[in-house]
């Protein structure tokens, strides 16, 4: 099966959403849907997921899900707007308990917030098959980014997330809370177990002027080519060079926002009895600093 992909690049956070469908039937998924927000301010839009919706009519989809390949820390999900235009149900990998068991602590959620992904519609299992009308998805575990990261594997394409990005470019990144460079490596592994034909369509693309923005490659061609992890990079050197670039690397923008929200399945907060909505933001979590604000530990 070979199933039609429209993809829609959000230049703010670089990522991509694809709306997938069986051109025969017009069943169709939408994955790691955007929901628009402006730090300076603290507001969101919708039109990401606005342009998302007005393909899916313009076509007259049914949207059956809302996928979430994990829980993204640089932008906040669309997926509950997409329950509320085509009354998609919203799913992500069952290991996304783990990852709500870290933040809610974090962002000290209170003890009405559950940690047992029943703020999803489904939670779905490594090899799980389930469908969307004739649209088949199996589901293949690809941690590494963080724990709670899949894959998935619509007929002749795999949707990628943050495992394994375009051929020219490489990997996510592991420096999250129990993210792994191990774990990616063997998922990259299982990945690249697919045939070479497979069409990959990558979470972000970060071209940075080198070309113009792209998403879709193939497991042949990240085999030979991948700059972080081709066919034939042993587990030992890419675990010391995922390591050592992502100490350098800067947090997301959007990484307290996008994680409060997204481990809730995209809900803002509920409004305080003022009537207003908070997103908290832990101070100097990240770089541990006194109560008077100069750094407590050598960088």
């Amino acid at each position: 099966m070979k199933p039609e992909v429209q993809a829609f690049f959000d230049p703010r956070t670089s990522t991509l959403t694809y709306v997938v469908w069986d051109a025969a039937t017009r069943d169709a998924v939408v994955i790691d849907a955007v929901l628009d927000y402006e730090p300076v301010g603290s507001y969101t839009w919708t039109e990401s997921v606005d342009q998302v919706s007005a393909f899916a009519r313009e076509k007259s989809l049914r949207v059956h899900y809302a996928l979430e390949t994990h829980a993204h820390a640089d932008h906040l999900s669309g997926a509950q707007l997409l329950r509320r235009r085509f009354d998609a149900r919203v799913v992500i990998g069952e290991r996304i308990r783990e990852v709500q068991e870290v933040f809610k602590n974090v962002f000290d959620l209170g003890p009405d917030f559950s940690t047992d992904g029943s703020q999803f519609d489904a939670l779905v299992a490594d090899g799980q098959v389930f469908h969307a009308g004739s649209l088949p998805i199996e589901v293949i575990a690809t941690p590494g980014h963080t724990p709670a990261c899949v894959s998935y594997r619509i007929g002749d394409a795999v949707f990628t997330g943050d495992a394994l990005f375009m051929d020219d470019y490489g990997t996510g990144r592991t420096d999250f809370p129990k993210g792994s460079a191990e774990a990616l490596y063997d998922s990259v592994q299982r990945l690249y177990a697919l045939p070479d034909s497979t069409r990959v369509f990558v979470g972000h693309d970060y071209p940075a002027g080198r070309r113009e923005v792209r998403w879709e490659t193939s497991i042949g061609a990240s085999k030979r080519s991948n700059p972080q992890l081709d066919g034939s990079t042993r587990r030992e050197d890419f675990v010391r060079l995922r390591t050592e670039r992502d100490k350098g690397l800067a947090a997301p923008k959007l990484l307290f926002p996008s994680v409060q929200v997204n481990v809730n399945a995209g809900r803002l907060p509920e409004p305080r009895s003022n009537g207003i909505r908070y997103l908290a933001t832990p101070l100097n979590f990240l770089r541990k600093a006194d109560e008077l604000g100069e750094p407590s530990e050598r960088e």
